[in-house]
Protein backbone atom coordinates (compact mmCIF):
# COMPACT_ATOMS: atom_id res chain seq x y z
CA UNK A 1 0.00 0.00 0.00
CA UNK A 2 0.92 3.72 -0.65
CA UNK A 3 1.48 5.93 2.49
CA UNK A 4 1.91 9.60 2.74
CA UNK A 5 3.33 10.97 5.69
CA UNK A 6 3.61 14.61 6.39
CA UNK A 7 4.47 16.77 9.37
CA UNK A 8 4.46 20.37 10.53
CA UNK A 9 8.00 21.65 11.72
CA UNK A 10 7.07 20.79 15.59
CA UNK A 11 5.96 17.63 14.95
CA UNK A 12 8.89 15.94 12.96
CA UNK A 13 10.68 14.87 15.71
CA UNK A 14 7.55 12.65 16.59
CA UNK A 15 6.95 11.63 13.18
CA UNK A 16 10.32 10.27 12.96
CA UNK A 17 9.62 8.63 16.43
CA UNK A 18 6.74 6.93 14.97
CA UNK A 19 8.60 5.69 12.27
CA UNK A 20 11.03 4.24 13.89
CA UNK A 21 9.31 2.48 16.57
CA UNK A 22 6.79 1.48 13.34
CA UNK A 23 9.69 0.38 11.21
CA UNK A 24 9.10 -3.07 10.20
CA UNK A 25 5.15 -2.27 9.31
CA UNK A 26 5.75 0.46 7.23
CA UNK A 27 9.17 -1.54 5.74
CA UNK A 28 6.27 -3.95 4.04
CA UNK A 29 4.79 -0.83 2.17
CA UNK A 30 5.49 2.70 -0.26
CA UNK A 31 6.21 5.68 1.70
CA UNK A 32 5.63 9.00 0.26
CA UNK A 33 6.75 11.96 2.23
CA UNK A 34 6.71 15.76 1.49
CA UNK A 35 10.75 16.77 1.19
CA UNK A 36 12.04 17.85 4.74
CA UNK A 37 9.80 15.11 6.94
CA UNK A 38 10.31 12.34 4.24
CA UNK A 39 14.47 12.85 4.05
CA UNK A 40 14.19 13.31 8.31
CA UNK A 41 12.51 9.87 8.59
CA UNK A 42 14.55 8.32 6.25
CA UNK A 43 17.43 9.65 8.01
CA UNK A 44 16.79 7.74 10.99
CA UNK A 45 14.71 4.73 9.77
CA UNK A 46 17.01 3.89 6.73
CA UNK A 47 13.53 3.04 4.88
CA UNK A 48 12.85 4.37 1.02
CA UNK A 49 10.83 6.89 0.92
CA UNK A 50 9.26 8.92 -1.86
CA UNK A 51 10.05 12.45 -1.31
CA UNK A 52 8.22 15.57 -2.83
CA UNK A 53 9.37 18.69 -2.67
CA UNK A 54 9.00 20.67 0.68
CA UNK A 55 5.51 21.25 2.21
CA UNK A 56 5.35 24.91 1.28
CA UNK A 57 6.83 24.62 -2.00
CA UNK A 58 4.63 22.20 -3.25
CA UNK A 59 4.89 18.94 -2.00
CA UNK A 60 1.44 18.98 -0.22
CA UNK A 61 0.09 19.46 -3.73
CA UNK A 62 1.94 16.56 -5.19
CA UNK A 63 0.23 14.41 -1.93
CA UNK A 64 -2.96 16.00 -3.19
CA UNK A 65 -2.42 15.26 -6.74
CA UNK A 66 -1.72 11.61 -5.64
CA UNK A 67 -4.90 11.34 -4.02
CA UNK A 68 -6.84 12.73 -6.41
CA UNK A 69 -5.79 9.98 -8.50
CA UNK A 70 -6.29 7.02 -5.99
CA UNK A 71 -2.53 6.61 -5.30
CA UNK A 72 -2.43 6.79 -1.55
CA UNK A 73 -4.00 4.75 0.68
CA UNK A 74 -3.40 6.01 3.87
CA UNK A 75 -2.15 10.10 4.96
CA UNK A 76 -0.36 10.18 8.48
CA UNK A 77 -0.12 14.24 8.96
CA UNK A 78 1.32 14.76 12.00
CA UNK A 79 -0.08 18.71 12.82
CA UNK A 80 0.44 21.32 15.01
CA UNK A 81 -3.08 22.41 16.14
CA UNK A 82 -1.74 25.26 18.30
CA UNK A 83 1.18 27.30 16.90
CA UNK A 84 0.68 26.53 13.26
CA UNK A 85 2.86 28.86 10.80
CA UNK A 86 1.73 30.09 7.40
CA UNK A 87 4.64 28.85 5.82
CA UNK A 88 3.85 25.28 7.02
CA UNK A 89 1.40 22.84 4.70
CA UNK A 90 -2.06 23.49 4.91
CA UNK A 91 -4.09 20.69 6.44
CA UNK A 92 -7.35 21.45 5.63
CA UNK A 93 -6.28 20.74 1.73
CA UNK A 94 -5.27 17.40 2.71
CA UNK A 95 -8.10 16.43 4.85
CA UNK A 96 -10.26 17.61 2.81
CA UNK A 97 -9.02 15.44 -0.17
CA UNK A 98 -8.85 12.39 2.11
CA UNK A 99 -12.85 12.84 2.94
CA UNK A 100 -13.45 13.47 -0.81
CA UNK A 101 -11.62 10.39 -1.87
CA UNK A 102 -12.14 8.10 1.29
CA UNK A 103 -8.80 7.46 2.67
CA UNK A 104 -7.75 7.31 6.11
CA UNK A 105 -6.30 9.92 7.78
CA UNK A 106 -4.64 10.41 10.79
CA UNK A 107 -3.57 14.27 12.28
CA UNK A 108 -2.31 12.60 15.54
CA UNK A 109 -0.03 9.69 16.76
CA UNK A 110 -3.03 8.11 18.74
CA UNK A 111 -5.06 7.71 15.33
CA UNK A 112 -1.98 7.15 13.10
CA UNK A 113 -0.70 4.02 15.70
CA UNK A 114 -4.00 2.83 15.28
CA UNK A 115 -4.19 3.15 11.28
CA UNK A 116 -0.56 1.46 10.97
CA UNK A 117 -1.37 -1.46 13.78
CA UNK A 118 -5.12 -1.57 11.26
CA UNK A 119 -2.71 -1.72 8.18
CA UNK A 120 -0.54 -4.56 9.59
CA UNK A 121 -3.89 -6.66 10.87
CA UNK A 122 -5.27 -6.58 7.01
CA UNK A 123 -7.85 -4.26 8.20
CA UNK A 124 -7.14 -2.19 5.20
CA UNK A 125 -7.08 -4.32 2.66
CA UNK A 126 -10.37 -2.95 1.39
CA UNK A 127 -8.11 0.10 -0.34
CA UNK A 128 -7.22 -2.86 -2.63
CA UNK A 129 -10.19 -3.18 -3.83
CA UNK A 130 -11.47 0.71 -4.22
CA UNK A 131 -8.94 1.00 -6.59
Amino acid sequence: MNIGLVAHDAKKKLMQNFCIAYRGILSKHDIYATGTTGRLVEEVTDLTIHKYLSGHLGGTQQLGAQIEHNEIDLVIFLRDAVTQKSHEPDVNSIVRLCDAHNIPLATNLATAELLIISLDRGDLDWREMYK
